[in-house]
């Protein structure tokens, strides 16, 4: 099974792109981040086109995830548990039905800026929300991928300049404490499962030339229970999806998963 966790930056501006990737990469699931559209306004027929089950939690212009599955999905859930009155659609889940079942959670993670501020005190109180998710994950001693944009740099390493982000709510130390208390709890981060070292990133401004340069950061991930943990059999970044033509400014983010 493979699944990609892909931040489209905008279905509007980028569905001939996503159908060209969905085409030709043809990922067993898909979770897109920052759809920035209602529900009623996704192309959904020409996903489903491609063969493709899809769900999705929107929000007109701002934030919104999606599930598309070539397999069968079952046990739909929208927004992240422990605050009712969160309006911003940042969460998704399903069961994704292959030779194994496992628990899938599409997420789009508060930015978080300016720091220190409100918007800094919702990512933490949100990561705060995520780390009881998690854990209940956890207790349901099952297959489980947490993936998205976490907005969350964890090392210096996955950034090309990390001292330009010091300051910045993606590399504050609050975030990244937040982020180790969610890992501690059991889970593994898959890109550092299997690639080691600096240089590899998923996101690159669309400013000064950045992805020619190189000069990006990592805060796409996948997240995975023991029991996904087992089955993980490896994990890459699609960068050279960021050199196409009105590219997002991530890029897809793989696992694979014997399952």
């Amino acid at each position: 099974m493979r699944i990609a966790t892909f931040n489209i930056n905008g279905i509007k501006a980028r569905a001939e792109l996503l159908l060209d990737w969905l085409s030709e990469a043809r990922p067993d699931v898909a979770l897109l981040q920052e759809i920035k559209s209602v529900d009623e306004a996704f192309p959904r027929g020409p996903i489903e086109d491609l063969g493709y089950n899809v769900e999705t939690h929107g929000q007109k212009g701002f934030n919104g995830v999606a599930i598309l599955s070539r397999l069968p999905l079952e046990d739909v859930t929208r927004g992240l548990p422990g605050d009712a009155g969160d309006e911003q659609a940042r969460w998704i889940e399903a069961t994704v039905v292959g030779t194994r079942a496992v628990r899938l959670c599409g997420l789009y993670l508060p930015n978080g800026n300016p720091a220190p501020g409100p918007k800094f005190d919702y990512k933490l109180a949100w990561m705060a929300r995520l780390q009881a998710r998690a854990s209940a994950l956890l207790n349901a001693e099952e297959p489980a991928v947490m993936a998205g944009d976490y907005n969350v740099i964890p090392q210096a390493q996955d950034a090309a300049r990390p001292e330009a982000w010091r300051e910045d709510a993606l590399f504050r130390p609050e975030t990244r404490a937040a982020f180790r208390r969610i890992l501690n709890l059991g889970f593994t981060e898959a890109f550092r499962g299997r690639v080691q070292g600096p240089g590899h990133y998923s996101f690159w401004d669309y400013q000064a030339g950045a992805y020619d340069r190189n000069d990006g950061i990592r805060i796409d991930h996948h997240l995975l229970s023991p029991q996904a943990a087992d089955l993980l059999t490896d994990c890459w970044i699609e960068a050279e999806m960021r050199g196409r033509e009105k590219p997002s400014d991530h890029v897809p983010v793989w696992i694979e998963l014997d399952a």
